[in-house]
């Protein structure tokens, strides 16, 4: 799996696990436009990825879910 899909998955998880500990609307709802961004990016680099490589899109993105849960 390409780091660089490792790293767009592992900052679009971060984005999401920040909004854990926010209990303002207002800052949740910027903090998930900013989760929404980092998973688009992920999804377009896992989409861009598995056509290059004329792979199934799901699968890879299932891979490398796999291998950023067991990197954590």
């Amino acid at each position: 799996m390409p780091a660089r899909l490792i790293s767009l998955q592992q900052a679009a998880d971060a984005e999401h696990a920040r909004l854990r500990d926010l209990t303002d609307n207002d800052e949740r709802r910027q903090q998930r436009l900013r989760w929404f961004e980092a998973a688009a990016a992920a999804q377009t680099a896992v989409t861009d990825f598995a056509r290059t490589k004329r792979l199934n899109r799901h699968e890879v993105e299932q891979e490398l879910r796999r291998v950023v849960r067991r990197s954590t």
